[in-house]
This record gives C-alpha cells, structure tokens and sequence, in this order.
C-alpha cells in the first residue's frame, strides 16, 4: 500500500465513522480541489453513492465557471445538493464588492453568519430538484449537527490545530484549546448532545497528495486550476473580487505536481492569492473561531 492509498484509506474510514456515529449530518462542497476529492471519497466510502446532503454557501460572488461546475456534477453524480445564503445581506449590499464593508465582515456576513444559520435550519435551504434541473425551497429544516469538511492542515496555520472529530458550540464557534486528544487512530466521537461537531478526512493530506491523487483517479476539477495561456492559475478558489491567480505555466495535472514538487511555490502560501487571509492578521482564526470553513 502507498502513501495515497493510506491516505485513502484513513479519509474512508474517517467518512464511515462519521456516519455511523452522527446523525442530520451533511458535507460541505467548496467546489474547490480539497472538497471535491472528499466528494470522491465519500462516492468511494458508500460504493458510489453519496447518503449525505452536500451544502455549499453561495455568496453570489463566486466565480461563474464554479457555479457551473458545481450544478453539473451534481446532477451527473446525483448529489442531494443543497445551497444557502445570506440573503439580506446581499439585498442590503453589506459586502465588499458594494463597498459597503471591509473583507473579513463580508466574509462574515456572506460565509460565517450563511454557513451558521443554513447549517442551522433557521435560513432558508435549496435544494436542486433533479427532474427540473433547478433549485427549489427545501422543505426540510432540521438542524445539521455534523459537518464534514475538506480542511487540510499544512494550508494555513489555523487548520494545523484542528482534530478529526472537532466540536463547537451551538453557535459554531471554535475553542482552540478545548480539542479532545487524538493518538493511534483513537478518535473522540461520544459528544454531548447538541454539540455541533467538525469532521476533517483529509487533515493529514497536502497539496501535493491531493494533486497527485487527482491526477491517479481522473478526478474531474474546475479549468481555473490551470494556466490557459496567459501565465497565470488559480491555486485556491474563493469570491472573485478577492482571490488572485498565481504565476504559473501549469496547464495539465502533471505540470501541478511537477510545479510544487520543484520548490517553486515552496515559499509562496497556497492562500497567498486570497486576500481575506492578509486581512485577518496573515491567517483565518479570527473568522474560523467564528465558524468559517
């Protein structure tokens, strides 16, 4: 067995505990490359189907081409697609792009408060509807309790403090230094109830892996990720008024995995080009101690 075949096989197991031991639990679907090979996990863990809603937050400033993306593998995988919003946030114009904000309140506002309130149930949910092909009001309101989520810890500082099992409150809020220990693959999943728990399958996992494990499985992933012949891609995908591409000459899988395993990029964070990070100090634990991704 290889190291991505270990890899694969703790993400499984990880995946399957997480549904054996939780109920109302769902996934988060960035559309980005982490979260897209958890779906390929997931699709992996449950012999081709996924028993678990996927939820994303749409902030309306995503890149079109991800909003496509993300419709389109939904259907053709038949994913129980669920989306949320803040959606008088929006009509208020409380966002950066209307300069009504700086970053990490719209990242607030748009990310943290959707997230929190659409995992809640006290937001409004839609739910693609499969025989029409769009999204309709979700009738179902109940309450997701576990979150699985594609958080690495090798992207930015305060992922690396995270656990595999990781509870919050009911508010979503994160304490930093109340995680419960995790040795030899013993992992803490008899919370108290109501805790609000993170579930992290690709914790150990770095950039390389993912890549490398994309490349090995024809994992398909958004044309953003490679240069299209103008010297530049996108590492990490976000909002479009604030997410830069890198430099790069990289138009295939091999040319990623050939680029970061050169050192080129070996000083240059994988969210460099996410200009929220900058704002919140150089990292996201002011935003993710409030419930950000």
């Amino acid at each position: 067995m290889d190291h991505l075949q270990k890899l694969e096989a703790q993400s499984v197991y990880i995946l399957r505990e997480a549904y054996r031991e939780f109920r109302n639990l769902c996934m988060l679907w960035s559309i980005g490359k982490d979260s897209t090979v958890m779906l390929w996990l997931a699709r992996k863990a449950f012999f081709g189907h996924v028993p678990i809603p996927l939820v994303h937050i749409d902030t309306h400033y995503k890149i079109p081409e991800m909003i496509e993306y993300r419709d389109r593998i939904a259907l053709d995988w038949n994913l129980n697609m669920v989306y949320g919003e803040n959606r008088e946030a929006l009509e208020n114009r409380e966002t950066f792009p209307d300069g009504r904000t700086d970053r990490i309140t719209c990242c607030r506002n748009l990310k943290s408060e959707a997230l929190k309130h659409t995992l809640s149930g006290a937001w409004p949910r839609y739910r693609l509807d499969h025989e029409l092909g769009r999204y309709v009001p979700d009738k179902d309101n109940s309450p997701y309790t576990g979150v699985i989520v594609g958080v690495r810890a090798d992207e930015e500082g305060s992922r690396s403090k995270e656990r595999y099992f990781s509870p919050r409150d009911q508010d979503n809020s994160w304490d930093v230094g109340d995680q419960p220990p995790e040795f030899w693959n013993q992992f803490k999943t008899d919370f108290a109830p109501g805790t609000h728990v993170r579930i992290h399958p690709l914790l150990d996992w770095t950039e390389l892996n993912i890549w490398e494990y994309i490349e090995r499985e024809k994992i398909p992933v958004v044309s953003l990720y490679f240069n299209q012949g103008n010297g530049h891609r996108y590492r990490s995908l976000g909002c479009y008024p604030c997410t830069n591409p890198v430099e790069s000459d990289a138009r295939t899988l091999r040319d990623i995995i050939d680029e970061l395993g050169s050192g080129k990029l070996s000083n240059i964070a994988e969210r460099s080009g996410r200009a929220q990070d900058s704002e919140d100090g150089g990292g996201l634990e002011t935003l993710r101690r409030e419930g950000y991704m």
